[in-house]
């Protein structure tokens, strides 16, 4: 009824059969590597050879090589995602995949045309989508399902969406001794008619250049469009629901501070120069912001002076990223800080954002994995003490 497979055949059947591994859950824990166009050599994962100018294939005859197993025959954690298709392209790579189903972690979309309850089990849902609907799905599922992980809270979330709450508390932290101070430049929102609010800006005492940003963000481009208003007049240009921000100066570099759980990675970004008294005096009308957090303005290996360059200091960021994670309610999220241009460790958080762009941050891989290993470590002992 079979055919009889040659020794070869058995060796590649077996390893394809390792590398699609079936959870007992009725779903597939993704492909292999003819999913992802790559292959392994040892520890390390290659591209596949490229043809030659013959169309014949370099390097064909590489070995393909497994001293160990490459998976668990029983899957540890099942992580259920609902993403947008950007970031999902940009989170999911193959490489974070392939390194997270040799931890036993398989990630599973999540069907938005069915109810949620009906599908999994999942150990852990991931989420990122906007909307009121999706808001009543994940908290209806939290409290049917309250075993699952739910990353992060829709009621957290919701409160980092608007700019003038995500910034609120920050005052309370408590960061003695810990080699470093912070706090947020002053501010005030703008809710309608940006002319009028200009005597409201010198009401409280807000000093020009400002910062003008949308009040909501709402995932598109135009939520993260940022401005730079000289004067009171320029206001009148500016289109409301906005925050109103001080500017300070910082040296032209920012930091961003991922975090990923109880894990902190600290990158450098380009920003805006110092303002001097002279450009105040000059300048007027509004000037758009480029896209200074981005991946390529990436200040890391630039020539730098150390009093700017200098990252944040460790126990300060620990200390603050432990008090955010318990005011916030979040595990996933980053931190725009500038430290106070002269300032030896004065730090102004200017803006937080859920589920950043961690393909942005050199090597997230191993990190987003290290995270999701802890999930799972932790969910066993749990178990394992309940029994």
């Amino acid at each position: 009824m079979f055919g009889t497979l040659a020794s070869g055949d058995i060796e590649t059947a077996r390893l394809r059969r390792d590398l699609r591994i079936t959870c007992n859950l009725g779903f597939s824990c993704g492909g292999g590597f003819d999913d992802i166009g790559m292959r392994l050599e040892g520890e390390n994962l290659v591209p596949p050879p490229r043809g030659g100018d013959d169309g014949e294939v370099v390097n064909e005859t590489v070995p393909f090589h497994v001293e160990r197993p490459l998976f668990q025959q029983t899957q540890k954690l099942v992580v259920g995602y609902a993403l947008t298709s950007k970031k999902k392209k940009s989170f999911l790579q193959p490489k974070l995949e392939y390194m997270a189903r040799r931890k036993g972690i398989c990630f599973v979309p999540i069907d938005l045309n069915r109810p949620l309850s009906e599908q999994g089990p999942f150990d852990v849902v991931l989420h990122k989508l906007l909307g009121k609907e999706w808001q009543e799905v994940i908290e209806d599922y939290q409290q049917k399902h309250p075993e699952v992980t739910v990353l992060d809270p829709p009621s957290a979330i919701k409160r980092i969406y608007n700019r003038q709450s995500m910034l609120q508390g920050m005052s309370d932290l408590n960061l003695s001794d810990c080699g470093g101070s912070i706090y947020v430049p002053k501010q005030l929102v703008v809710l309608n008619d940006s002319a009028s609010s200009a005597d409201r800006v010198v009401e409280a005492g807000l000093k020009f250049p400002l910062v003008a940003k949308p009040l909501w963000i709402d995932g598109t481009a135009k939520s993260h469009q940022l401005f730079l208003a000289y004067d009171k007049r320029s206001l009148a240009e500016l289109e409301p629901p906005l925050i109103l921000q001080e500017f300070v100066n910082h040296g032209g570099v920012m930091f961003k501070v991922f975090v990923v759980g109880d894990i902190i990675k600290v990158v450098r970004r380009f920003s805006l120069p110092n303002v001097s008294n002279c450009d105040k005096a000059k300048a007027d009308g509004v000037f758009k912001f480029p896209r200074v957090s981005s991946a390529a303005a990436s200040a890391d290996n630039a020539d730098l002076e150390p009093s700017v360059a200098e990252l944040p200091p460790k126990p300060f960021l620990e200390a603050l990223v432990k008090e955010l994670r318990t005011l916030l309610g979040l595990r996933l999220f980053n931190i725009d800080m500038i430290r106070e241009h002269g300032s030896k460790n004065v730090f102004s958080v200017i803006d937080i954002n859920y589920f950043p762009g961690y393909g942005k941050m050199p090597d997230y891989e191993p990190v987003v994995v290290d995270f999701f290993h802890n999930l799972a470590q932790a969910k066993h002992n749990k178990k394992r003490h309940c029994k």
